[in-house]
């Protein structure tokens, strides 16, 4: 009767293992910024709607020509992410909306993402001054602090 138990045991336990270990695998999808569908985007008409509709229709834009208030960005990305592995861009997109000098819608264009693949360098930046071990940084306080005088 034991062996019959902890038999069953062991099969509880190695699914749970297969189980946690299918789970543990499975990708973390995170979106930032705009990322905006094709209906969207058509639903904004060239020449016919102001700022203010661009705005009210599809959002505010992640950001601005730096030397144009006129021209804006959305900027969209969806990132995926496996266990310990670094993010990796799965889609991203860039459309540019631009008016004329009265606000008007003057044209809307896909702008090409194309990403460069920087590496990390994951070296710490040195800090001049004292260096401590890890028991000094522990025990550093001790007998720092003066009973007060009366």
């Amino acid at each position: 009767m034991a062996y019959k138990e902890m038999k069953n045991t062991f099969k509880i336990a190695f699914c749970l293992l297969i189980l946690t270990s299918t789970t543990a695998c499975s990708p973390v999808i995170a979106q930032r910024g705009s990322l905006l569908e094709d209906y969207q985007i058509t639903e904004v008409k060239v020449g016919e709607h102001s700022q203010s509709d661009v705005l009210r229709l599809i959002g505010s834009p992640t950001t601005q020509s730096t030397f144009n208030n006129n021209v804006w960005y959305y900027i969209g990305q969806e990132t995926e992410k496996r266990g310990i592995l670094d993010s990796k861009v799965v889609k991203e997109r860039i459309i540019m909306v631009a008016f004329n000098d009265k606000g008007i819608v003057e044209s809307i264009s896909e702008e090409s993402g194309d990403r460069m693949d920087i590496p990390y360098a994951r070296t710490k930046t040195p800090t001049h001054g004292n260096e401590l071990t890890f028991s000094q940084q522990l025990l550093g306080n001790l007998g720092r602090f003066n009973a007060p005088q009366q």
